[in-house]
């Protein structure tokens, strides 16, 4: 019987500190490292503001576009991390595309078989951009303008 209590006591204690955790907390994202187009390593540390993911051609020409008239340095500045998720691109136009990435003035990170990438909920028409906290997710855009996409880019240096 006194066994009994005392499971039951600890079940009640349980159930109440649990009560007491917010269900809308944020998870926090686990860490992760890919290397950027030059073969750099990049970790996901929690410095980062955001970190907006390509998934296609066309979303990696939409950043391209907001970006292309820009400084060197200009995301890293922002605190902004760009993911191009190019695991379904064929062998062959990799070794095209990622020396020709090699011209940008900003860092990318290559995700060559999608590990990065899938764990964020994300579509191939357009350019997802996750807003971080302490290394969580907490607001989520999406962007199939260069244009707009640029704006909210500088709206982070105010």
């Amino acid at each position: 019987m006194k066994s009994l209590s005392i499971l039951l006591l600890s079940v009640i204690c349980s159930s109440a500190w649990a009560a007491d955790t917010p269900a809308t907390a944020p998870t926090p994202a686990a860490p992760w490292t890919l290397l950027d187009q030059f073969e750099k390593a990049y970790t996901l540390d929690h410095s980062a503001r955001v970190v907006l993911v390509a998934r296609s051609m066309s979303t990696a020409r939409l950043v391209n576009g907001a970006l292309e008239e820009k400084p060197a340095g200009y995301l890293e500045a922002r605190h902004v991390v760009y993911v191009a998720d190019i695991e379904k691109m064929p062998s062959l136009a990799k070794m095209v595309a990622v020396p020709a990435m090699r011209s940008a003035n900003y860092r990318i990170m290559l995700d060559q078989t999608g590990r990065v990438a899938g764990r964020y909920d994300g579509d191939r028409e357009t350019v997802q951009w996750l807003e971080l906290e302490g290394g969580s997710v907490v607001r989520e855009k999406r962007f199939s303008d260069a244009g707009e996409l640029q704006s909210a880019l500088e709206a982070l240096s105010r």
